[in-house]
């Protein structure tokens, strides 16, 4: 089972930042997870939260973000670039970053491990025909059936994983997942508890806010 740092190891640095990655990547966790958003000067930057300091980060420039968050963000370019030799998680924000992010990715998708994912699957559904990566679709409903979750995306082999919220998680539609040839992620675990569960129910990967937790019983 694969752990992955959810924006890097940010339980003592700030998150989405290369020390919270540096942090994470030196004890070998197996990738990261980061978020993609853009500001208003085109720069693809790794931030979460959609406002910052009240005003949404499409609306700064690269500087005005920085400026109103305390410290450099960094893009996605130089952070592929600085740790290639790791798993990403890439999650797409926003529509309005789709196209530089795909440029970016392109640049990248030779020499990095990419998982693109996001709770927008029409996002999604772009990617796995405009990249050669892994792509994901982020769940935070219990759906119906399988079925109805995959019914716009099945005949796409890149669309590959499903990232469950650990709060949904069912054991049925994780086994249908596998038998359908999908890989199972799980975010927003918590306890030692929680990731033996997912463990137990053959989980392929977690993505978690502190790795060092899960290491011992990787």
């Amino acid at each position: 089972m694969l752990v992955i740092a959810h924006r890097g190891y940010h339980a003592k640095f700030i998150e989405n930042t290369p020390a919270a990655f540096e942090a994470a990547v030196v004890p070998g966790v197996d990738g990261i997870e980061t978020d993609v958003r853009i500001s208003r000067d085109e720069s693809i930057v790794l931030i979460h939260d959609r406002v910052v300091s009240g005003k949404a980060v499409v609306d700064l420039t690269h500087r005005e973000l920085e400026q109103a968050i305390g410290y450099r963000v960094p893009t996605l370019d130089e952070t592929l670039e600085r740790f290639p030799g790791i798993m990403w998680n890439v999650e797409i924000k926003t529509m309005e970053a789709l196209e530089l992010v795909i440029g970016v990715l392109e640049k990248h998708q030779t020499d990095c491990c990419i998982l693109v994912t996001s709770f927008r699957h029409d996002v999604v559904a772009v990617c796995a025909s405009a990249l050669k990566v892994d792509c994901g679709l982020l769940v935070a409903h219990r759906p119906q059936t399988l079925n109805s979750l995959l019914a716009d995306c099945s005949g796409n082999s890149r669309i590959n994983h499903i990232v469950w919220d650990y709060n949904i998680l069912d054991n049925v539609l994780l086994k249908q997942a596998a038998l359908s040839g999908y890989y199972n992620f799980v975010y927003g675990l918590v306890t030692k508890t929680e990731y033996d569960y997912c463990k137990k129910i053959e989980v392929d990967g977690v993505i978690t806010d502190d790795p060092f937790l899960l290491f011992e019983n990787k």
